[in-house]
């Protein structure tokens, strides 16, 4: 495990044409490094998330993806993402679509090590469109319905804090955070703040992910914005209904990336670009919590 700026974690660890998982459930989304993907010019990937909600669109956008592997996609209680369906209906992306129980069961493979993951369904939509593989059940006459382990190349998530020795810790929703990184080779994590590993024993029950299983931390503040740290930082909320408006226009979509992402060369340009104002209106909203 190695302590790295951001950039430099991007520069070693990700490149062209890998399988990524950028993880994190309605908070903890690691903008910083969707960001950083985009400014280091990445491209070819193959995205993973159960939810892909704006920084997919942003990183689609940026045309880093020629292929998106998810569950659900939108702007969180917004609507549509745009870029994303430009993408689509443009034949830019491919799309790998399952259900929420169907992708967490193909982490599950991939995290277990296992060739596949046996699950019960019933007919829907998504198995109208695309035949399922079954297998014998060893136990019994029935077929049982399965899918393929998900292993990515590099998982990216964000957490609360860690300690010097790569231990992870977070508070509140997880989601798939744990799946995605256990199932990936390798795990770049962002944290608001490194901590001595002694203040952090007595919150044991928060610990995400062991030292041994983490490739890299990279310090970085507000590294979930405009996504929510619970505790740390609200929600920007008004951010999430811009893009709604802002991403409908290809030109516009484009600009903000310039502007945000291109032309800055780090978190800290981009965070220098938001009012103290609105920011230390986030942290005092999350405080109030």
């Amino acid at each position: 495990m190695e302590i790295l700026p951001i950039q430099d974690a991007v520069r070693r660890h990700v490149h062209d044409g890998q399988t990524l998982y950028l993880a994190g459930f309605t908070h903890l989304i690691p903008f910083a490094f969707g960001h950083e993907i985009i400014r280091q010019g990445r491209q070819h990937l193959t995205l993973c998330r159960a939810t892909p909600d704006i920084i997919y669109d942003q990183m689609i956008a940026a045309e880093v993806a020629d292929r998106v592997v998810f569950s659900y996609a939108g702007n969180p209680g917004v609507g549509l993402l745009h870029a994303f369906r430009r993408a689509v209906e443009t034949h830019r992306i491919e799309l790998d679509e399952y259900s929420h129980f169907e992708l967490i069961a193909r982490l599950q493979a991939g995290a277990a090590g296992l060739p596949f993951w046996p699950l019960r369904t019933l007919e829907n939509d998504l198995t109208r469109q695309r035949s399922r593989p079954m297998v014998a059940s060893p136990y019994g006459p029935e077929q049982v319905a399965v899918v393929p382990p998900l292993r990515p190349d590099v998982t990216l998530l964000h957490a609360h804090c860690a300690d010097p020795e790569g231990n992870v810790y977070a508070w509140g929703l997880l989601g798939e955070v744990r799946e995605a990184a256990l199932a990936a080779d390798k795990v770049l994590v962002s944290v608001e703040e490194i901590r001595p590993a002694q203040q952090l024993r007595e919150h044991r029950d928060h610990l995400l992910l062991p030292g041994f299983r983490v490739t890299s931390i990279s310090l970085e503040p507000w590294g979930a914005h405009p996504a929510y740290v619970q505790g740390v930082y609200d929600r920007d909320q008004a951010f999430y209904n811009e893009w709604d408006q802002l991403s409908r226009d290809e030109a516009a979509t484009q600009a903000w990336l310039q502007r945000w992402v291109r032309d800055v060369p780090d978190r800290g340009g981009y965070l220098g670009l938001w009012s103290p104002e609105r920011l230390s209106g986030l942290r005092r909203a999350a405080s109030n919590e």
